[in-house]
């Protein structure tokens, strides 16, 4: 990375255990930049893994940052936004390291936070052409989320677990604060930037499913209990910042 990232766009990559298929998700990533090829750099956050992910992430062409063990998930996205925060880059993509987040639909997602018609844009299985297989518990927690993000907030978002985001300086920010849950970032996160007049945009995005069937919400008590805290979360977070502008962010 250069001293010198100004307009530059730092795409993120939690991945734990992730060896067999990290490679081919640089790999594919820096193949299909398209128009951002020359703005884009590739951070892989390593949780602590304990196979061969930072080896084949940098032989793939990423830069690797290891954490000293595993943290979880919102922990190491936490950890690039810093990265990203500190190198001065105007925009982050974060995507996940499992393969499932199509590089081809990176400049789609991109496209309205650098027009600036919003400052985080959700890429979404839910306007997608394409039909993306999902267990039974996680369609019924996105549909809660979905119901709690609306009530609450009036925002409307038909896939409120994707981890395929574009993010801003401005939305960034916020993401840096001790409000950012380390485990679960998900809709309780989208709650919080709505709430503080984050401007917030759905848009289509290419989902691939994950054939290795390896989920942090894998079998029924994991999705059971994701729900049950997700829903407890987005409750307290709104009981904290309801006051700091609901529907500010109406787009």
């Amino acid at each position: 990375m250069t001293p010198d990232t100004c307009g530059r766009i730092l795409v993120i990559i939690p991945a734990w255990n992730e060896a067999a298929v990290i490679g081919r998700v640089v790999g594919d990533l820096l193949k299909t930049g398209g128009a951002f090829h020359d703005q884009m750099d590739v951070l892989v956050i390593d949780d602590g893994s304990s196979d061969d992910t930072r080896v084949m992430a940098r032989s793939a062409g990423a830069e690797v940052l290891t954490m000293v063990e595993n943290l979880g998930y919102g922990y190491a996205l936490q950890t690039g936004y810093r990265v990203g925060w500190q190198e001065n880059y105007a925009y982050i993509v974060q995507m996940d390291g499992d393969g499932q987040h199509a590089p081809e639909s990176i400049p789609g997602l991109l496209a309205p936070v650098l027009a600036g018609e919003c400052d985080v844009a959700i890429g979404s299985r839910g306007l997608s052409d394409a039909k993306y297989p999902m267990p039974l518990p996680r369609r019924v927690g996105q549909k809660i989320f979905g119901f709690l993000l609306r009530c609450l907030s009036g925002l409307e978002i038909k896939d409120p677990t994707s981890g395929f985001q574009a993010i801003n300086r401005r939305a960034l920010g916020l993401y840096l604060t001790d409000d950012f849950p380390g485990d679960y970032p998900d809709a309780n996160m989208l709650l919080y930037l709505r709430l503080n007049g984050i401007k917030i945009r759905e848009v289509p995005a290419i989902f691939r499913v994950n054939d290795r069937g390896k989920s942090m919400h894998g079998g029924f008590v994991k999705p059971v209990y994701y729900i049950y805290k997700m829903t407890l979360s987005m409750l307290l977070i709104y009981l904290r910042h309801r006051r700091n502008g609901t529907r500010a962010g109406t787009p």
